[in-house]
């Protein structure tokens, strides 16, 4: 039947195909050798672990059927060397989540949330006596995605700190704002900014009214949670936030969006807490502390001290 179809390909194709299949010499009909040497090694197989499963025969063929099969070389016994690291040891969102560490670090959507929830929730569940560290820097994203973080924020029972490193502006900065109280940290390069929510609305004059209700109830709901987390009134959020806000580390803490400026004399973060020991040089603001000698002063003004003496400008 194969015969006669290829028969019928070859007279109805044009002349040059027709020839080049008449050159052919279409052995490839027939059964391949190896097809019954594949056969047979089956065959036998069978045939020996019928009679004896122990049969030293039946194992070797059906070792020659799969490699014969497969490949030349059986990798099924292969263990990679104890020096090479496990692939999910190579993850870094992992490994800092056994360190109890969820790191923040795009822009705020429902995937986003959904992670980052998920990431509390879990951390919770494992120990609600030890804190959550969330590191930020986000430049903000979704009100409705935030609000989904800042409330697995809130239901979860053990601390939760936040710190920011980079940039930590609109729902980030509510997030960074929004972490335990006395727990909340800025490093002293990042920035932080706040304003009142954005978006557009299309379409027909009742669709924008509605749009435009629901923006303003988002901007009264987190001018009162601000306002709860900084102590500053709601009339103060609405003028600060009426335009893009920016501001400093310094000027973050005295806004009272976070508590501390992480400086080189706060190490701890996110060094292991196995080795309690101090590092051998520490810096406590204009002071150098060196093991085995003498208390040194050097003339090293921070930049807090700096904007208070009006030397940097605001």
């Amino acid at each position: 039947m194969e015969l006669a179809c290829l028969t019928f390909a070859a007279a109805s194709s044009s002349p040059t195909e027709a020839a080049f299949l008449r050159r052919q010499p279409l052995t490839f009909l027939q059964p391949h050798d190896r097809c019954h040497q594949l056969l047979r090694l089956s065959a036998a197989n069978i045939s020996s672990s019928s009679q004896n499963t122990g049969n030293s025969r039946g194992n070797l063929s059906a070792k020659a059927l799969k490699q014969s099969i497969s490949s030349q070389w059986d990798v099924s016994n292969y263990a990679a060397p104890s020096w090479l690291p496990r692939f999910e040891e190579l993850d870094t969102t992992n490994m800092l989540l056994r360190q109890r560490i969820i790191f923040l670090g795009s822009q705020i959507d429902d995937v986003t949330a959904d992670f980052v929830i998920s990431q509390l929730l879990l951390l919770d569940s494992e120990d609600q006596k030890k804190d959550i560290r969330m590191f930020i820097n986000s430049p903000g994203g979704s009100v409705t995605a935030g609000m989904g973080i800042y409330d697995a924020m809130k239901l979860c029972k053990a601390d939760v700190s936040t710190i920011c490193m980079g940039l930590a502006a609109s729902m980030g900065a509510f997030l960074l704002a929004s972490g335990t109280k006395g727990k909340r940290f800025c490093m002293p390069n990042a920035r932080v900014m706040i304003h009142q929510p954005l978006g557009t609305s299309g379409g027909k004059a009742t669709e924008m009214s509605i749009r435009i209700r629901e923006m303003s109830y988002h901007k009264v709901k987190l001018n009162k949670i601000l306002s709860r987390v900084t102590g500053k009134p709601e009339s103060q959020i609405e003028v600060d936030t009426d335009r893009d806000n920016f501001m400093s580390a310094w000027e973050a803490k005295e806004y009272g969006l976070v508590d501390e400026v992480v400086d080189d004399g706060k190490p701890g973060l996110v060094a292991p807490t196995g080795d309690a020991s101090p590092p051998p040089k520490t810096r406590v603001w204009d002071q150098w502390k060196v093991e085995g000698s003498k208390k040194a002063k050097k003339n090293l003004p921070s930049e807090e001290r700096m904007l208070q003496n009006g030397l940097v400008g605001e």
